[in-house]
């Protein structure tokens, strides 16, 4: 099986099975969407909707996120991944976009990217979501259903894997497919014990191939 045949075979079924997949994130804007991204860096969203409603009724737009302090961001963050660290890049990051965007999340990659907290993977969700970029942004559910299903091959990186995702995926099908690939990792080819006997794409998956 050719790579292009396996990378229409896993859109035909997911067209099919799954035509709707959006972020599970919880967000009523683009500010919220910002910080929430940069929230579920090495977290869960389902932890990150946990508390980011009370994050978002006491700071609902940047200019009063702007003017907290780490500590107060801290209080509402400290059950998330890296909370100091997070704390103090959320404060800068709406400092930044009060200052250098007037308050806007910036469209594109490279303008989000300057932001405190933004890394690549958070820019291209961002833009993704946000404003319908079509972008790959591969978090560790891409980079390792992308890998096992054989969508990928020996990417040493997630910036490997985006490159060779992008490449495979028509442009119009880049978002939904990012979507794709999380869920499925995220419900059914899980990292530690991938749940393959329900997996609807066992048929053309390599892993499956190689462990059945």
């Amino acid at each position: 099986m050719t790579k292009k045949e396996r990378f229409n075979l896993f859109i035909d079924y997911f067209e099919e099975h799954m035509p709707v997949a959006e972020t599970e994130l919880n967000y009523s804007n683009g500010f919220e969407l910002l910080v929430a991204v940069i929230l579920s860096a090495q977290c869960t969203d389902k932890r990150v909707n946990q508390f980011t409603p009370a994050l978002f009724r006491s700071f609902p737009v940047p200019e009063v996120m702007a003017l907290s302090s780490q500590d107060e961001i801290f209080h509402y963050i400290r059950s998330v991944s890296y909370p100091n660290n997070k704390s103090k890049h959320l404060v800068g990051m709406a400092n930044m976009l009060v200052n250098d965007f007037n308050s806007k999340v910036p469209m594109t990659v490279d303008e989000l990217q300057l932001l405190p907290g933004v890394g690549r993977k958070t820019a291209n969700v961002v833009a993704s979501v946000l404003y319908d970029v079509p972008t790959m942004p591969v978090d560790t559910h891409v980079f390792r259903v992308s890998e096992r299903v054989g969508l990928t091959t020996r990417a040493k990186n997630p910036l490997e894997s985006e490159k060779q995702l992008v490449k495979g995926f028509p442009k119009n099908k880049l978002n939904i497919a990012h979507h794709w690939l999380i869920l499925h990792g995220r419900y059914v080819c899980l990292a530690r014990k991938p749940k393959c006997n329900e997996c609807g794409i066992s048929s053309f998956c390599s892993y499956f191939k190689k462990n059945s």
